[in-house]
């Protein structure tokens, strides 16, 4: 299962990233697509990023990167999420239709569009097509968040067909559809970071121990629908930052409040889930910042660094 937060800085940078929780990796790696890279897609020919360098998690097939979570040098990032059971692609290509493969989906946002409303308009006339890359890999089902620095949507593609939520509380995590998961808010209204007042009850009077009183009735578990509670209440809540060092300490802490342990759920019986990594972008320095389970040190790698004219991928 998967985390996934957005927020901005003081100055309107925004900062993007996502947990990815399985009970083991893929050989996942930071891989930059530099802007002279050309990518043949699925179904729509040759392209080359159109707003720069594009930076992320992702695994390398057939010199394809399939990007976990991504976000290009114009400040649009992306993330997909596991959505098993509710998501269902178009079985073929549809006429008259921007047709992507699933697996090239986050890489055709970010190589084509440099912000949400440029994606959500291209998405009016898309469709997401169930292409494996290969016999190896079958298709993933997910749905995704994708965000600027102004705001994030939800893009689910279902049996309804394209679906596309704006997300007010810019977080996702898995299903149910986003849909339910903003009605589900609802019942949590109650919460607050807010230290009680003490009260009286007859002749007692009654003090909070301590702060977090307010908290009471947020979910702990690891559920899908109880991490979107949590992180949409830790991501509200996180006060606003200054500077790259704490902001990037806000995303790390925030996903922190949502990761898995190993050993607490099975995702059966031989095996537990667990945050095999978090990573996260900063458009202020166009950085991308990781960490994982093994080594929870934060690294980091700049696109700066890098030589972004390359025509070759950047394997970090």
């Amino acid at each position: 299962m998967c985390t996934g937060v957005r927020f901005n800085d003081s100055k309107g940078n925004m900062y993007f990233g996502r947990n990815l929780d399985w009970t083991e990796g893929y050989g996942q790696k930071v891989v930059i697509t530099p802007r002279e890279y050309k990518y043949t897609s699925a179904f729509l020919g040759e392209m080359t990023p159109s707003h720069g360098a594009i930076i992320g998690m992702a695994i390398i097939v057939e010199n394809t990167p399939l990007y976990f979570d991504c976000a290009n040098e114009a400040g649009l990032a992306i993330a997909g999420l596991n959505f098993p059971g509710y998501a269902h692609y178009e079985e073929t290509a549809v006429d008259g239709k921007t047709n992507v493969a699933a697996y090239e989906f986050p890489l055709w946002v970010t190589m084509n569009f440099s912000t949400v409303d440029e994606v959500e308009k291209a998405l009016e006339n898309a469709a997401i097509v169930a292409k494996p890359i290969n016999e190896q890999f079958p298709v993933s089902e997910l749905h995704f968040i994708i965000g600027d620095s102004k705001r994030s949507i939800v893009v689910e593609y279902t049996e309804k067909g394209m679906e596309i939520f704006k997300n007010d509380v810019d977080i996702l995590t898995n299903q149910p559809g986003y849909g339910w998961h903003q009605e589900n808010l609802r019942n949590y209204m109650n919460l607050s970071p807010k230290r009680p007042h003490e009260v009286k009850w007859e002749k007692e009077t009654l003090v909070p121990f301590g702060s977090g009183s307010m908290m009471r009735g947020i979910p702990g578990d690891y559920y899908s629908t109880s991490r979107f509670v949590r992180v949409a209440y830790l991501n509200t809540h996180y006060p606003i930052k200054n500077t790259e060092a704490d902001n990037v300490l806000r995303l790390f802490h925030t996903l922190t409040g949502v990761a898995m342990i190993e050993g607490a759920a099975h995702m059966d019986e031989a095996s537990f889930e667990k945050t095999i990594y978090t990573g996260g972008y900063s458009t202020a320095s166009k950085t991308y910042y990781y960490n994982t389970y093994e080594n929870p040190a934060v690294m980091h790698v700049s696109l700066k660094d890098h030589n972004l004219d390359s025509l070759e991928l950047i394997e970090i």
